[in-house]
């Protein structure tokens, strides 16, 4: 059911409204780290590294889907504040095409250029050839990815945060079951992993967009909406060109940092992946909340409620600061539990560099989790350019830390790399939000 976030009491309306976003990420990491979980359990830590390493490439395709989610949530958002219903249903049809096209250049891109970036990335050869049919199968499935994450972004947009979260707890809980299937019923080994996660993506995302269709049809509008919108295109442009920039950039630092980590053998490797697929979870999370506090913002500004903005922020905060919290914990106290939870029989050497790595990063959750709900208004503004520096400062610090860092300092240089990062860039997102520069921006 589409919900006006204009109305009502702010802290009400956004806890309301993440809490269901919240519980879609938490089962969209679910359904991400199904992979690295039935790889390492049933195939050993070769094939977890395998995996682990591959991720980091597919994390650049979810990074457009992702950007091209926010570029048309943010703008739906704010017409559906306006109560503009027409250019609703034009700028999804706009988004649809434009991201249509973009999402068949990355296919083109995955099949020609895996091999390549994987040489890049220092892979092993004793993980190389798994890496790259993980990434094949991964690369067919783009357009899946891409139009499932555009249609749930809508939803949310509306206001509806519970359907994708219904959806998502149907796909990740049978991703899992159909990966434990092929992998252990059949002689596929990573191929298995990879083309169950395929099948899974494209029934959520058929079913995603058939819900999504009948929900458009039941809005009326005044005459029929054009099917491309060049003004909504470039107001579409403005958010997800930067988002896509910002996420695209993160995932091909991780790249760089992988590389990194790849040179002290696959048995850090598998204890690194375990750990940042926990990171991940930790991240996604406040992002989620972001998301929520995002389309709150745009709703409201659309609407000329810019007072309704500090409140939600406020809400949003609280939300996110108490999720680190239960994850700081869990990350330190069991932290050789939850990296054993990904690996059958683990090397003492992945368990160390896995745990060490909870154990310096996960302290400074509070910090990051303040900067990743903070950038929520900022985007939710259409203030990208703000957005974008202090998230591309993070990055580059954490990429020339982790080098710098390395040699003297070993792998645990390395895990050193994200707090500083985080911080400095908290510091940045906070003095722009308090300037006020995004309460001026327009879309």
């Amino acid at each position: 059911m589409n919900k006006d976030l204009t109305q009502g009491n702010p802290f009400k309306s956004v806890w309301l409204y993440a809490l269901p976003l919240l519980g879609s990420i938490l089962f969209q990491q679910l359904y991400n780290i199904a992979d690295s979980f039935v790889a390492g359990k049933f195939l050993g830590e070769g094939a977890l590294a395998a995996v682990g390493n591959a991720s980091e490439i597919t994390l650049i395709y979810t990074a457009f889907a992702f950007g091209s989610n926010i570029g048309c949530s943010v703008v739906v958002s704010r017409l559906f504040g306006a109560k503009d219903y027409k250019g609703v249903k034009s700028c999804i049809s706009t988004s649809f095409i434009t991201f249509g096209v973009l999402c068949m250049l990355l296919m083109a891109f995955g099949l020609f250029f895996s091999a390549p970036i994987l040489r890049l990335m220092n892979t092993p050869l004793s993980a190389f050839d798994d890496s790259l049919v993980y990434l094949t199968w991964y690369t067919l499935g783009i357009p899946f990815v891409f139009f499932y994450n555009v249609a749930t972004g809508i939803f949310s947009a509306m206001g509806d945060s519970k359907t994708p979260f219904l959806f998502l707890a149907a796909s990740s809980l049978s991703n899992i079951a159909v990966d434990i299937l092929f992998v252990t019923r059949t002689p596929l080994g990573v191929a298995g992993v990879a083309i169950a996660t395929l099948i899974c993506q494209g029934v959520s995302c058929i079913l995603a967009l058939g819900f999504l269709f009948k929900r458009l049809k039941s809005i009326e509008t005044e005459g029929k909406a054009p099917l491309f919108d060049k003004t909504l295109f470039s107001k579409i442009c403005k958010v997800a060109v930067p988002s896509i920039l910002q996420q695209g950039s993160i995932s091909i630092g991780n790249i760089c940092i992988q590389g990194i980590v790849n040179g002290y053998g696959e048995a850090v490797m598998a204890g690194f992946t375990a750990a940042i697929k926990l990171n991940n979870i930790a991240t996604s999370c406040f992002t989620a909340i972001a998301n929520g506090l995002s389309s709150f913002t745009s709703q409201n500004m659309g609407a000329k409620r810019t007072e309704r903005v500090k409140p939600g922020l406020i809400a949003a905060l609280t939300m996110s600061i108490l999720v680190a919290l239960v994850l700081c914990l869990s990350y330190t106290i069991g932290r050789a539990a939850c990296i054993g939870f990904f690996l059958n029989a683990p090397t003492k050497e992945a368990l160390d560099a896995g745990s060490e790595f909870l154990l310096i990063v996960s302290p400074f959750y509070f910090v990051i989790c303040v900067k990743i709900t903070v950038d929520g208004v900022l985007r939710g503004s259409g203030a990208m350019h703000l957005f974008m520096i202090s998230t591309m400062i993070d990055l580059v610090l954490r990429v020339l830390l982790a080098w710098i860092f390395s040699p003297f300092f070993g792998s645990t240089g390395i895990w050193y790399a994200w707090p500083i990062g985080w911080l400095i860039a908290a510091i940045l997102s906070v003095s722009f939000y308090l300037a006020g520069k995004w309460k001026k921006a327009n879309l």
